[in-house]
């Protein structure tokens, strides 16, 4: 629950349980380490309005499609490998941050040691101007100005643009939002599935999750199933920076 709620999202048990037994993940995108997150994304952080600019900056078609397959990689080396030591604030919401970040930052040799990255195939690097690059670790918030941290409801409402209702619509690395009343949900579209933090972890479970579509189509409490038919469904949003 992106720091808002009470209930945890779905449990998943089996194949999904990642840390226990294998998480359904595409082969290619599972290898690798931890990724590394900057602190500072612990607690809210204000900052100057940053003009109207700021809501202009946007990724080109062929940024976007690297920026794409960067986030869907991370997002699968935190499901391998588990939390970064340096990933704060463990929900919903903060594994869309934590990605975010990680995938607009240079992946220099540096970054690529510290993240343990397997010698398997990474997408190209992303270039960026200077202004793109500063989207990293800054959110528009509800408050008006930006901040390092902001919960599901304000990724949706203030960082991402509605693209549909069915799935089907959403591109690698969109999300999918559910609103369960007093709490709100947010997953990852992995391309074949979703991946997601509970919002609840223990010592022996951290609460991360890949779930393939057909069995989130299929969900015993019909409240989680991706469906236009299902109102706690909200639909597919897209990063108000990745082109429609």
């Amino acid at each position: 629950w992106g720091g808002e709620g009470g209930v945890a999202a779905p449990v998943v048990s089996g194949e999904g349980l990642v840390g226990g037994a294998a998480a359904p993940w595409p082969a290619e995108a599972a290898a690798g380490g931890e990724a590394v997150e900057d602190r500072g994304e612990s607690s809210p952080v204000g900052g100057p309005d940053p003009g109207p600019e700021f809501g202009e900056v946007k990724l080109d078609f062929r940024q976007a499609a690297v920026f794409r397959s960067w986030f869907v990689r991370i997002v699968a080396e935190v499901l391998r490998g588990g939390p970064s030591p340096r990933w704060v604030d463990r929900d919903c919401a903060s594994l869309v941050r934590f990605a975010v970040n990680e995938t607009l930052r240079p992946h220099d040799a540096g970054w690529r040691r510290a993240s343990g990255l397997s010698p398997a195939p990474t997408p190209p690097e992303l270039v960026l101007t200077p202004a793109q690059r500063r989207l990293r670790n800054r959110w528009r918030s509800p408050e008006g100005g930006v901040a390092s941290y902001v919960t599901a409801l304000g990724l949706v409402q203030e960082n991402t643009v509605f693209v549909g209702r069915e799935p089907l619509h959403a591109l690698p690395g969109d999300l999918l939002f559910f609103d369960q009343g007093d709490d709100q949900h947010l997953m990852i579209w992995t391309g074949d599935g979703v991946a997601y933090h509970r919002g609840v972890s223990t010592p022996k479970d951290h609460g991360l999750r890949a779930v393939s579509l057909e069995k989130l189509l299929n969900w015993k409490d019909s409240r989680w199933q991706p469906k236009s038919e299902n109102s706690n469904f909200l639909g597919v949003y897209r990063f108000y920076f990745l082109p429609s």
